[in-house]
């Protein structure tokens, strides 16, 4: 990211390129140490900026080419202009150096790509609507850019520059995310406009964020973050998407050089942390960093290239958790690996057995949806589950099957009008069929129907 304040002798303006089309368009190539990008300006756009220099910069009004109304369109002269409007900028910016006026910076789109301008709008737009964006909702997303910005300013005393408008000052910014409980980080893997700057290579920390209770990152490089401040004892909603995950110890322990759990002391713990979602990333396994959130209670992990269930032990207090759309084809013993979960959701699997499934005494909510789940009989697995009310089958091949429903529910007995079915209570008629069927089960194998009173 451009730095003008530290840069001023590694900065220049050119103009390599013109377009020409109804108007003719300058293209400014502006770079400050590394960081290079393109600006367009029509001519008018030249006297815009030098009317506002000359009369509040004191710039000598004579030194921007004149104005030609005819034969404006001849190549000879455009390419004239184009060396001379760039002999202009470099004699301004050379001249106006030291102090930066915010109209030259503005022309140039410092705000977009240095950090000193691009926080002086940050703080401008705070000024301006920051008590009504925290009425609405304490939530904010952030770029990548934006908070490598927040990082380096943190690390620097006050510039000069920024005394001359108080409505700039970047303690604007940092009030508006002190009261923030929510904050959403949102990268990229391409560079910003048209400049050579790419988010996700830019190294920011979390400290300028107070209080948040809710913290999300979007396509994000967590080994960008160095710093997560004292979110780890506030956030207690973390959720990390699109990101390319391949272990959770990457999110848990992101600012820490050697991500061993193992050497992992108390102080990295997420100890509030009691919802989790990491969905739609490359993780192949619940790696053992997951005991770093102690008091986890919802964790979805779907869409994810998982194939095993490890580690949940280590959660005393989960309840709901979300395996869809991973790699999974048999789960065994469940009951040794989940503790007490209450809601389990393996839809979009590969699944074609549920025994498994059969010691999860505490299982409420099941949905094993879009799996390979041939035949009806595998039900027999759950009916003893006592607390199991939905259950969700649809998507298999025995759901094609005919009375389907009425199959399924059978084998719940007395349960079966308890049980949601494929999101649906069972109908009069169902039930009806249900308890005919049980009947007939009943005497074929030799034993007598018990009447009621």
């Amino acid at each position: 990211m451009a730095c003008f304040l530290n840069n001023r002798q590694n900065t220049t303006v050119s103009i390599p390129n013109i377009k020409n089309d109804s108007f003719t368009l300058y293209e400014i190539l502006v770079k400050i140490g590394d960081a290079a990008w393109t600006v367009q300006h029509r001519y008018s756009d030249f006297v815009e900026l030098h009317d506002k220099l000359v009369s509040d910069h004191g710039v000598n009004k004579d030194i921007l080419p004149p104005k030609k109304v005819i034969g404006n369109m001849d190549p000879a002269f455009i390419e004239r202009r184009r060396v001379c409007l760039e002999s202009y900028l470099r004699n301004i910016l050379n001249l106006l150096q030291q102090a930066m006026p915010r109209e030259l910076a503005l022309f140039l789109n410092f705000h977009l790509y240095d950090i000193l301008y691009l926080l002086q709008d940050m703080a401008l737009r705070f000024f301006h609507e920051g008590d009504a964006l925290l009425h609405i909702c304490k939530n904010f997303t952030f770029s990548p850019l934006q908070l490598h910005a927040i990082s380096e300013r943190l690390k620097q005393p006050c510039p000069p520059l920024e005394i001359l408008d108080k409505r700039m000052d970047f303690s604007h910014v940092m009030d508006f995310c002190s009261h923030l409980t929510s904050v959403t980080i949102s990268g990229s893997s391409a560079s910003v406009g048209t400049s050579n700057i790419v988010p996700n290579k830019l190294p920011f920390e979390l400290s300028v964020f107070r209080a948040i209770e809710r913290l999300t990152f979007i396509n994000v490089s967590l080994a960008s973050v160095y710093s997560v401040g004292s979110t780890r004892d506030s956030v207690k909603c973390l959720a990390v998407h699109a990101s390319g995950l391949k272990s959770i110890a990457s999110v848990l322990l992101c600012d820490v050089i050697h991500k061993d759990v193992l050497y992992s002391g108390e102080r990295h713990a997420w100890k509030k942390v009691s919802e989790a979602d990491f969905s739609n990333n490359e993780l192949e396994q619940i790696d053992e960093a997951v005991k770093l959130m102690p008091n986890m209670e919802r964790l979805v992990l779907n869409n994810n290239r998982i194939s095993t269930v490890d580690n949940l032990t280590l959660l005393p207090r989960l309840v709901h958790l979300g395996l869809s759309a991973n790699s999974f084809s048999a789960v065994e013993e469940l009951h040794t690996r989940l503790g007490h979960v209450v809601m389990l959701d393996l839809s979009q699997n590969s699944i074609s057995s549920l025994r498994g499934f059969s010691k999860l005494y505490s299982l409420e909510s099941l949905d094993v949806g879009c799996n390979r789940l041939d035949e009806v009989a595998e039900v027999r697995h759950l009916g003893g589950l006592p607390c199991l009310e939905s259950l969700v089958l649809l998507g298999n091949p025995l759901a094609i099957v005919v009375d389907y429903r009425v199959r399924v529910l059978e084998y719940f007995g007395s349960r079966a009008a308890e049980i949601c079915l494929d999101n649906d209570k069972p109908t009069q008629k169902e039930l009806d069929t249900v308890a005919v069927l049980q009947a007939l089960r009943i005497v074929k194998e030799g034993r007598t129907p018990m009447l009621g009173p």
